[in-house]
């Protein structure tokens, strides 16, 4: 299979500069949205347990130092310079971390804990989507608060109103707002970048919290309280595993350029500057973001905030669309309706069921904690646990596909999961305040997962013991008086060596066979596309009867027709217009013996009645398909 990732890094190289700079300001739009507003909550989050002019410059220092370790270590050393070098044919995220971990152990057991724990940091991830909008949201709209106190009771109203104008133009796609995300971000990391160097001109000072001596004098000085207030210094890494996760739209050196020549110095530069606001004016830690901004252009820095959290939730809202979809296909959750919403680009889609439930669980998270500051104490748990999670599967890569000795791995990596350990122990402080939503969302998910995919399993065990192997069929074919008529059959089958119970319930009822019959099976692969040429692979196992095994990446949405039309070079006659397609409907009834507790085995068969139809799912014509009711007990 071709390397993607080789030919992207050529053709990049080959690239003008000006293309170049378009794709830093793209990757500004869709990738650092998340970590790029940031600093709007995290130096007060920080230093809340050191309000009432508590935080002096022991303080302000020690937590700074804190944040900007954290930005290197975290960001530039795990996720930019090392984990990006895994790319799992050109693409990032947890499953294709995960898909890549797998690929490279051999033992099945092996394999079976890697998949547990990248399903772990995915249900993780979409908890961190789920919390990202509402508290990036409520946060820009507090800067109202500071421009206009008399409109804080109008901060959660607006706040709803634009976390229901997000999610209602999903469907649209993001084709024709992407082009502003990019000069947008753009504007926003200058504008953030210079008023913390506006401030810190006025005290260069506080650039010696650059030294880990002020981080380590804090935690010493402070103990426990320092060890809590890590749960709120990690809010500066969110979004650290977006830069992993969307390198397969850009590459991972455009991610790199631009993180290292803009975004990480304008953010230092922010943070910095309201560590100087701090050491100048203790009383800032009210909101030292927006108090960082001479008054004049408060009230639009409110405004671009606000744009720029919006852009921030929109690419994690897509990403979740992606995330949902790469389940379905790795078979972890039923089949679910995904829209294209561009003719061009085969990543933008939009998941109806999925922005439902995000739009309604975002609409609760804010009702319920109401305040920027008390989702901070939600927010966290998600994103460490996801850090734990890479860093496992990534230990286990760079052993086995880079070639480093078990110490090189378990050193470098082992540092980063203490790290990250460290992290979110200090966040699972957080449980009691609204620590508990991303985990008991996530272990909801994986429930979900766990009962989809122990049910699909015990659904294809009993489709095999009642099924008529297909080679028995074919020897008996022959000799048959089985009527041939013209047309050409397809039959959706999930295991290549039976007969699909709809073709022996078409032979029951009807009593008649196609001139062409081809009996079609999709299979995911562990990589995130398959190449048209590796499409299709085609068998003639009777005289008019083919096996056909189709292949997708899990980042690609089946097409069954398209794929089928492709097959005229195979020497078969595909006209769309002369085919039928048989499915089966199954008809899922508890066995007398159920093999799975009642309420596991009830939840799969609701799971299983609300699944999109596979004729929706795999694009079939609906006036072409024949469906044969099957009744299956499990």
């Amino acid at each position: 299979m071709r390397d993607i990732a080789e030919t992207n890094r050529m053709a990049a190289a080959a690239r003008p500069a000006a293309w170049r700079l378009g794709t830093m300001v793209a990757v500004l739009g869709v990738v650092y949205g998340d970590i790029g507003t940031s600093p709007l909550y995290t130096m007060h989050a920080s230093l809340a347990l050191f309000a009432g002019g508590r935080s002096g410059p022991v303080e302000v220092l020690g937590i700074l130092s804190l944040v900007f370790w954290a930005l290197v270590l975290i960001v530039t050393v795990k996720y930019v310079l090392l984990v990006m070098r895994a790319d799992n044919h050109g693409e990032g995220g947890i499953l294709a971390l995960m898909a890549l971990a797998q690929r490279v152990s051999p033992k099945a057991g092996t394999r079976a804990i890697l998949a547990v724990i990248g399903i772990t940091g995915a249900c993780l991830l979409f908890g961190d989507g789920l919390i990202t909008p509402a508290i990036s949201v409520l946060s820009a709209v507090e800067g109202l608060d500071v421009t206009a106190p008399s409109l804080r009771e109008y901060d959660l109203p607006i706040a709803v109103v634009v976390i229901i104008a997000l999610f209602a133009i999903q469907s649209r796609g993001t084709g024709r707002i992407g082009r502003l995300f990019g000069p947008v971000m753009v504007l926003w990391f200058a504008a953030i970048g210079v008023a913390g160097a506006a401030e810190i001109a006025r005290n260069p000072g506080v650039l010696l919290a650059f030294s880990p001596h002020y981080g380590v004098r804090f935690c010493l000085r402070h103990g426990w309280i320092a060890f809590v207030s890590l749960g709120a210094v990690v809010l500066a890494v969110t979004g650290a595993e977006a830069l992993y996760a969307d390198m397969g739209h850009f590459g991972p050196r455009p991610i790199r350029r631009t993180w290292l020549a803009f975004v990480l110095p304008a953010l230092l530069l922010n943070y910095f500057g309201q560590g100087a606001l701090l050491l100048r004016e203790p009383k800032a830690l009210a909101n030292p973001f927006f108090l960082l901004v001479p008054h004049v252009v408060r009230l639009p820095m409110v405004v671009l905030a606000t744009v720029a959290t919006v852009i921030a939730s929109q690419a994690l809202i897509s990403g979740a669309f992606s995330l949902a979809r790469q389940c379905v296909q790795l078979g972890f959750l039923p089949r679910i309706t995904v829209r294209h919403t561009s003719s061009t680009e085969e990543g933008q889609i939009y998941a109806p069921q999925v922005n439902s439930a995000l739009a309604v669980g975002v609409l609760l998270l804010v009702l319920s904690f109401r305040t920027s500051d008390n989702l901070a104490a939600a927010y966290g748990i998600a994103v460490t646990g996801t850090f734990i999670c890479t860093a496992l599967l990534a230990m286990v890569v760079f052993r086995r596909q880079f070639g480093w000795t078990r110490a090189a791995s378990a050193g470098v990596f082992g540092f980063f999961l203490v790290i990250d350990s460290v992290f979110f122990a200090a966040n699972m402080l957080k449980l009691p305040e609204g620590g508990w939503v991303p985990l008991v969302l996530a272990a909801a998910l994986m429930g979900l997962m766990n009962t989809w995919k122990r049910g699909r399993d015990l659904l294809f065990a009993r489709w095999r013991q009642d099924s008529l192997p297909l080679a028995s069929f074919l020897a008996r074919l022959p000799a048959s008086r089985i009527v041939r008529v013209p047309g050409i059959a397809v039959f959706l089958t999930g295991n290549p060596d039976f007969v699909p119970s709809a073709l022996l319930h078409n032979l029951k009822h009807n009593k008649v066979l196609h001139e062409k019959v081809l009996l079609v099976t999709v299979n995911t692969l562990d990589v995130p596309e398959v190449e048209a040429a590796e499409r299709a692979e085609v068998k003639e196992l009777s005289p008019g009867i083919f096996r056909v095994g189709l292949r997708y990446g899990f980042m690609e949405s089946p097409n069954i027709p398209r794929a089928l039309e492709a097959l005229r070079s195979e020497g078969i006659g595909f006209d769309p217009m002369q085919v039928s397609y048989f499915l089966g409907r199954e008809l899922l009834v508890p066995a007398t013996v159920p093999k799975m507790p009642f309420w596991r085995l009830w939840l799969f068969l609701v799971m299983a009645r609300n699944a999109v139809p596979a004729t929706e799912f795999f694009r079939i014509p609906a006036d072409r398909v024949v469906e044969l009711g099957v009744r299956v007990a499990i």
